[in-house]
């Protein structure tokens, strides 16, 4: 174990890093569809608010908790009180990043196919119909997931700055470029200005108790809230970058590439689907990789707005396939004074272990499912929907009841002088943060089971 932690070199490398943890699949992929399924512009103003007030107050508490203890989540749970309580939260926010690189793996592996795919194939191949059904349902998803396992733990193996730190100076750049020319692409089709308008413009008719729900969970999923990430990397973070301009900053950022998402896609939809688009954009997981294709192929110079797409696509997914991975990582050396090439050959083989039952989980090993789900889906089932909100739950109390209010406050304007949103910071961390994660617990396992329909 080293004698002392690393850190990030400065704030601009904290807040890339967190950014690229927080940009990711749910960004690029879950945002767009559930926005065109909860109403556009109606949903993107929940959203909105939801982040500013309920991610912004986990943002904090967690970043929080990580600089003042200098631990990843188990040791930032105990380090005020150690009791049975406390180290299980600390626990269940270590085990989900555990739980989730693996499955995300997976489709980071079927993004870099697709890449691939548009490099040597052009954008016919990938807009067949069956292209991606006949992709997944055969042993060929296991080589792609492996290449995708293998590139996250040659960056993590790296450490915080050689690793971390660099890959996100050099992709989180090149994500916004990418994102700015295919939105601005997407929007210029015929016919794309219908999705502009229903993705910005709020219509109220359009809003319904599943938008706010929704969007909560999006929001939990997309901000990397109670994944042990922002813990981790909060414990790398320096005593005199100011935390709440660092929150700020990251939540700028990951909302505006959500709506930059959106704007590639729906618009680009609604141009090639005209009256089914609103079909097409609730298509759910097949939107990016069988529906997005197919809008590529109808358009002039498809083949390299595939290739761009795709190139951004798997950015984001590293970017935050890693920080999973280092918040794993970070675990292992405090709880279990490993070296870090230890931690990160034995996260390598757990990864590759429960990633393979879910590459294979479509084909070879479709017979073989859990309470009716794939392992893919079960996977992610266990942790956004059941694991998640439990532990975003844990951490409310840790703050409120056992570190304080007012050590968390301490932290923040340690060197800052003054915590400018701290009445809501308080009130959303006592009182509206614990409620809202029981209803995304709710919501989300009664939605799993058909009781309810979201």
């Amino acid at each position: 174990m080293d004698k002392k932690r690393s850190t990030f070199t400065s704030k601009l490398g904290y807040v890339l890093a967190a950014a690229g943890a927080s940009v990711g699949l749910g960004n690029i992929w879950r945002f767009p569809y559930l926005a065109a399924k909860y109403g556009g512009g109606v949903f993107l103003l929940v959203y909105i608010i939801l982040a500013c007030t309920f991610g912004y107050a986990m943002i904090m508490a967690e970043t929080s908790l990580g600089r003042m203890t200098a631990k990843s989540p188990v040791g930032a749970f105990t380090a005020k009180k150690d009791n049975k309580a406390t180290r299980i939260g600390g626990w269940l926010n270590a085990i989900i990043p555990i739980l989730i690189v693996p499955y995300y793996s997976v489709i980071g592996g079927w993004v870099i196919k697709y890449l691939v795919t548009y490099i040597v194939s052009g954008s016919e191949h990938p807009a067949q119909e069956d292209a991606f059904s006949n992709f997944i349902t055969g042993y060929e998803p296991l080589i792609w997931f492996l290449v995708f396992t293998v590139i996250v733990a040659v960056v993590i193996f790296l450490g915080v700055r050689s690793g971390i730190e660099l890959v996100s100076r050099i992709m989180m750049p090149i994500l916004v470029v990418l994102s700015f020319i295919i939105a601005i692409y997407s929007m210029t089709r015929p016919g794309a200005m219908a999705g502009v308008k229903y993705m910005l413009v709020p219509n109220f008719a359009n809003f319904s108790w599943m938008t706010v729900v929704s969007a909560m969970g999006q929001m939990f999923y997309s901000l990397s809230i109670a994944m042990g990430i922002l813990i981790t990397f909060g414990s790398y973070m320096k005593k005199e970058v100011s935390i709440e301009e660092s929150t700020d900053q990251v939540e700028v950022f990951d909302t505006a590439i959500a709506i930059l998402a959106g704007l590639m896609i729906i618009p680009a939809v609604f141009a090639f689907s005209g009256a089914k688009a609103g079909e097409n954009l609730k298509a759910g997981p097949s939107l990016m990789f069988i529906t997005m294709p197919q809008v590529f192929h109808s358009m002039n110079g498809g083949r390299w707005i595939g290739i761009a797409f795709f190139l951004l696509v798997i950015f984001a997914a590293l970017t935050s396939a890693i920080a999973l991975y280092e918040a794993a990582v970070s675990t292992f050396q405090d709880q279990f004074h490993w070296k870090r090439r230890t931690c990160t050959l034995i996260m390598f083989v757990i990864v590759v272990v429960l990633g393979s039952l879910s590459a294979l989980g479509f084909g070879p090993l479709s017979g073989v499912t859990i309470i009716g789900m794939d392992f893919l889906d079960f996977f992610d089932f266990l942790t956004n929907s059941v694991m998640m909100p439990i532990a975003a739950f844990a951490t409310c109390i840790l703050v409120t009841k056992v570190v304080g209010i007012d050590a968390i406050e301490e932290e923040v304007t340690h060197n800052e002088g003054k915590f400018h949103r701290e009445k809501i910071f308080r009130f959303m961390i006592k009182w509206l943060c614990p409620l809202m994660t029981i209803i995304i617990l709710v919501s989300s396992v009664l939605n799993a089971f058909g009781i309810i329909t979201m």
